[in-house]
């Protein structure tokens, strides 16, 4: 299995970010990535490459792809946030930017609004998602990982690849943020995967809360086969998505499917859900998959509810490779950081690929 891994990651490190009614440390941290790249390393999974390792200077093609998933504005925002922000006032680069003001129903959001409040606001979901300095290079950098790890799996030089990336990508939407999320890894490598010949592509969403952006990005096409098993959206974050009868919308009707499951839920049910994803892929016919591969339903997590152990991640891996897919995993989430490592490696080294 190819290993990508993002070097810029670390420059995208929040100070605080917005829980349940107060400002906390961030619970996405650096250290995350840190944890999964040494026990990958310790065990000998790879090889491990960097974007620049394997693709050296401009990629125009991997720009047009980003302005194809995600909207021009929105990307143009996010490239000039931090410098918009520490314009307002110099003292705002000891700070994050969170947004504290949104378009709510009924309100205009085709007008990008001169004030940064009001664009921050516009362009995000949550108060939990910090924009810092290096957020803007460490999310380019790390879908540019993510799209170069399914080119590797699309020319056939490798059957499987890990993109190894923060902020991770599976909340972000065409034009939003939240979630953690900035730019939808899991999305940029399946439509790369579609551009690269593969006529049908699926993608697995197995992290603890449902992949929002994913699912909307691609809620209309019959192309992409988009499955997620989460925590239920009646009770677990991101609450307004996810439910069992979003099936897909117009080209896209029957081609999405949500299998929502109860907070305290052990591996035994959990599994079963999985089977389930895994057996709807097949029935659609899937050539290529990509796994957002979230380890958040581990039970000592400190902001989800599942109750999967270590030792059932080999499993996990396991039952993705009966698939016998090409597959392009990206890294989503996972907040019990010393267990980051070790559940991510389980579930690659059960793939086997």
């Amino acid at each position: 299995m190819l290993v990508v891994h993002n070097p810029e990651h670390a420059r995208h490190a929040g100070r605080h970010e917005m829980f349940r009614g107060r400002l906390v440390a961030c619970h996405e941290v650096p250290q995350r990535l840190d944890h999964v790249l040494a026990e990958l390393r310790r065990r000998g999974i790879g090889p491990q490459l960097t974007p620049l390792d394997m693709h050296a200077g401009e990629d125009a093609a991997f720009e047009a792809l980003l302005r194809r998933v995600h909207a021009p504005r929105y990307l143009d925002f996010l490239a000039r946030a931090w410098s918009d922000w520490v314009a307002l006032d110099p003292a705002n680069a000891g700070l994050d930017a969170l947004p504290s003001v949104w378009p709510v129903r009924g309100f205009r959001s085709d007008v990008e609004p001169d004030n940064f409040a009001a664009r921050l606001g516009l362009y995000s979901f949550d108060a939990g998602t910090p924009l810092t300095a290096g957020t803007w290079l460490a999310a380019r950098t790390g879908a540019h990982g993510a799209v170069l790890a399914a080119r590797a799996v699309a020319s056939g030089s490798v059957l499987s690849a890990f993109a190894l990336s923060r902020p991770p990508g599976h909340h972000a939407g065409a034009d939003f943020f939240g979630g953690y999320c900035f730019l939808n890894n899991a999305a940029l490598a399946a439509q790369t995967l579609r551009d690269s010949g593969f006529a049908r592509v699926a993608v697995l969403d197995i992290d603890y809360h449902h992949g929002n952006g994913t699912q909307s990005l691609f809620y209309e096409r019959a192309d992409v086969f988009t499955v997620s098993v989460h925590g239920d959206p009646r009770t677990e974050y991101p609450f307004y998505l996810g439910h069992a009868d979003e099936r897909g919308a117009a080209d896209g009707e029957g081609f999405n499917l949500n299998l929502p499951l109860p907070r305290g839920t052990g591996f035994a049910r959990w599994h079963d859900a999985l089977v389930q994803g895994v057996d709807a892929v097949r029935a659609f016919g899937a050539q290529a998959l990509v796994v957002a591969l979230g380890v958040d339903t581990f039970e000592g997590d400190p902001i989800s509810g599942f109750q999967l152990h270590s030792a059932d991640y080999l499993q996990v891996g396991a039952s993705l490779a009966t698939l016998g897919l090409p597959t392009v995993f990206t890294f989503e989430g996972g907040y019990a950081v010393a267990e980051v490592g070790v559940n991510v490696a389980n579930v690659l080294e059960g793939f086997g690929r």
